[in-house]
Formats: C-alpha cells, sequence, structure tokens
C-alpha cells in the first residue's frame, strides 16, 4: 500500500516536535480547578488594652501585699538595722565597688588565697550543729550547668524583684563568662535556688526548704531560719552522698537589705556557691573577707573562678595534690610564667 504523506503543519505551538504523526492530535485536558481551602473560625484577638488592664491590676495587687508584708514591725526593724549598718560601712570607707586592681598580687599570694577560699570549708558540722571554724575540704565546683532560679517572698515589690533579677542575671552571665562553667537564670526549675525573704517569711520557711532540697539537714533550715542579725545573707550547696561534685545549692538573701549591701550579697553568696565555700581575713581585695573592704566581686576573685574550673583541677583534690597545680596557673594567669 502506498502511504500518502501529509505535510507537517508548522504551527507555533508544535514547534518542539520532531517529526508527523499520523494519529490525531491529542487533546489537552481542561486545567484543573483547586478547590478553596476550608475556611476556618478566625481566632479572635487578645484585646490588648484588656490584657494590660489585667497586668497592671496583678502589679497593684503584688504591690499592695508587699506593702503590708514588708510593714510588719519585725521587718521595719531589720530593714532599718541594715540601711543603718550599710551608712556606717560607707562612712568608714567600706563596701568599696572598684575592682582592686590598685592592690599589688603575685601568684604565690593569689594561690595561697585559694587555697584558703576554696580548700576549706567555713563551718564545721558537729552534733548536727554549724559551727564556725575553719576546715579542710576536698576541692569541689559544679559539673552540670548551673540553673539559678529565684524565689521571692509576697514582701519584695514587684519594682524591686524587676531590679534583683536584672542584677542576678547580669552577674550570672558575669559568672560564666569568668569560670567558663554554663550558669544562667532559669524560669522553670533549677539547681541553684535562690530565696529573697524578710524576717517573718524567713522564719517560716522550714517547710518550703524541706521541698526544695529533699533531704537537706535539719541543722542547715535552723540556720537559714534563725539567720543572726550580723548575718545579711548565706548559702548552702550540696553533693549527692560523698561526691566533691555540687549537684544544688540554696541562697538565702534578706529582702531589707539596702541597694549596695542587696548587691554585695548577691555577688558574694553566687560566687561561693560556684565552690568558693570560705572567707578568710587574708584573702585581698576580695570580697570573701568579712571586713567588707570590698561589695562586689574584684578581679583577684575573678581569677580564684578561673583557678577553680580551670580543668587541670579535679573535684575531691586535696590541698597537697591541688597546690602546685593552682600555683602553676596563678603564675600564667598574672602573665609571670617564664
Amino acid at each position: 500500500m502506498t502511504r500518502i504523506a501529509r505535510p507537517c503543519l508548522a504551527l507555533a505551538l508544535l514547534a518542539a516536535l520532531a517529526a508527523c504523526s499520523d494519529q490525531p492530535p491529542a487533546q489537552t485536558p481542561p486545567p484543573a480547578v483547586e478547590a478553596p481551602p476550608p475556611q476556618r473560625p478566625e481566632t479572635p484577638r487578645p484585646d490588648q488594652a484588656a490584657l494590660r488592664r489585667e497586668r497592671a491590676e496583678t502589679a497593684r495587687e503584688a504591690a499592695a501585699r508587699a506593702e503590708v508584708a514588708a510593714n510588719s514591725p519585725a521587718s521595719r526593724t531589720m530593714r532599718d538595722h541594715l540601711a543603718g549598718v550599710e551608712q556606717a560601712l560607707i562612712a568608714r570607707g567600706r563596701l568599696r565597688t572598684d575592682d582592686g586592681s590598685d592592690i599589688a598580687m603575685t601568684p604565690e599570694k593569689l594561690a595561697e588565697d585559694f587555697v584558703e577560699v576554696a580548700l576549706y570549708d567555713e563551718y564545721l558540722r558537729q552534733g548536727g550543729k554549724l559551727i564556725s571554724r575553719p576546715t579542710p575540704a576536698p576541692l569541689r565546683r559544679w559539673q552540670q550547668p548551673v540553673a539559678i532560679r529565684l524565689e521571692f517572698g509576697d514582701s519584695v515589690a514587684p519594682v524591686q524583684r524587676t531590679r534583683d533579677r536584672a542584677d542576678i542575671a547580669d552577674f550570672a552571665a558575669r559568672l560564666q563568662r569568668v569560670s567558663g562553667h554554663p550558669v544562667g537564670l532559669t524560669g522553670a526549675a533549677g539547681n541553684f535556688n535562690v530565696l529573697i525573704l524578710n524576717e517573718d517569711e524567713r522564719r517560716a520557711i522550714g517547710p518550703r526548704l524541706a521541698s526544695l532540697v529533699p533531704g537537706i539537714p535539719e541543722g542547715d533550715i535552723a540556720a537559714l531560719r534563725d539567720l543572726a542579725p550580723q548575718n545579711y545573707c548565706t548559702v548552702f550547696a550540696y553533693s549527692s552522698g560523698n561526691s566533691p561534685v555540687y549537684s544544688q545549692a540554696v541562697a538565702l538573701i534578706r529582702a531589707e537589705l539596702p541597694p549596695r549591701l542587696r548587691r554585695s550579697c548577691v555577688h558574694e553568696e553566687l560566687a561561693q556557691g560556684m565552690g568558693l565555700a570560705n572567707d578568710s581575713p587574708r584573702a585581698r581585695p576580695s570580697v570573701f573577707n568579712d571586713d567588707e573592704e570590698f561589695a562586689y566581686l574584684t578581679r583577684h576573685d575573678e581569677l580564684l573562678l578561673k583557678i577553680l574550673y580551670d580543668p587541670r583541677l579535679r573535684p575531691g583534690m586535696t590541698e597537697a595534690e591541688a597546690r602546685p597545680i593552682v600555683l602553676q596557673i596563678a603564675r600564667e594567669l598574672l602573665g609571670t610564667e617564664v
């Protein structure tokens, strides 16, 4: 059979075809029509003005509760006492706010201060009680990240809570930067609880402490509950069993403290809770000295933290094991290594 060729049609639409076809062109299917998405009910937008009114009302109620709680006879007496203490210390040239850089340091002195502050306890446990007596102790520090959780008594007004949170968050960042160990403020469950309470709230804190730190010794509860007037703040750090690694800490700061003493307590107790557990009358320039010469963490104290978290040291080291390494690190930090 003779096949008669049909000429190709030079249509622009078919220009890409390589040859003609005997089959009739396939019909192009109609374009698909997308069904419109199902209509969802619009989520009502929150009334911002109502939210602001609600927050303002909550703040007013908290401020009213704080005013009542803070003006108990015991709390007023303590607040007046502490205000007088701060004024007297400042008048005597104490509570310095500089970093002590004008005071010369040697590696030997820095190493000796580290041994006294980090390798001794400030208190001795005896018969379930705490006795103020420097006692040799192994090197202790944290291995897990330190999550600081704040808890305020009703006596602390909302404005003061905001200031305290900002100060503690800033100082936590400084501790992390200096030590190289993770430290931060958390809004969830933490392992380093900081309680800011007035006289009445502190005296009733026993059950709460037992809940926050399961197994906390009764002597520690008594020490926190019955804090002597000359103690403005304190901290207890805990390990599991006989481990030299901290797993929990609780610090207590008096809510009645005036600004400089209040911030001084934040610096001293949080830094001590990192593992610099002791105070020494020979440590200078330092907040780890009961003479109150310096209010805030000094350059000397930052170097102590750097030494404490240096990887060449290990939790559990004794003074004899740690001392030569500490001196080596101190020489490096002060730039006198030869």
